[in-house]
């Protein structure tokens, strides 16, 4: 009887609660690609560290391939890359009142604040540096990573 009483509860408990949609996709949305609002869908479950159904990605890109059904989760999608690899980008160091730049090429693809290994076109010397809005590469204090 006890046994039939908790089974009870746990139906009451569980019917009332409402599950909160889950983001997914659409369709299959490829890497690089500019999220819209038509490519995305939702599902009705509550997925433990999934985005939620109203979160505001619209304009972000995919960093992997998404697939319809699945839930997205934060780490799948990110501002759009202002750097392309292999693109030629200007490379800034400043230090103590000290301007330094020079003409280099991009190693990897990244988005404004995300840090990017660039290679100094004059001296061959590789360096990490941060993406500027304007596409330009500021360098880390002692960012050579040789």
């Amino acid at each position: 009887m006890r046994s039939l009483a908790l089974t009870a509860f746990a139906i009451s408990v569980f019917a009332s609660t409402a599950l909160a949609d889950t983001l997914t996709a659409a369709h299959i949305i490829r890497p690089n690609t500019i999220i819209g609002a038509n490519d995305l869908g939702s599902i009705s479950a509550e997925i433990p560290g999934a985005l939620p159904a109203d979160a505001d990605i619209v304009g972000l890109e995919s960093r992997i391939t998404l697939y319809p059904g699945r839930p997205i989760l934060p780490g799948h999608v990110g501002p759009a890359a202002l750097v392309e690899r292999n693109q030629p980008v200007v490379v800034i160091f400043q230090d103590r009142g000290l301007t330094i730049s020079a003409d280099g090429r991009a190693l990897s693809r990244g988005a404004e604040g995300e840090t990017v290994r660039v290679m100094n076109l004059a001296s061959r010397t590789t360096v990490s540096g941060k993406v500027h809005q304007d596409g330009s590469i500021v360098v880390l204090p002692r960012g050579i990573i040789n």
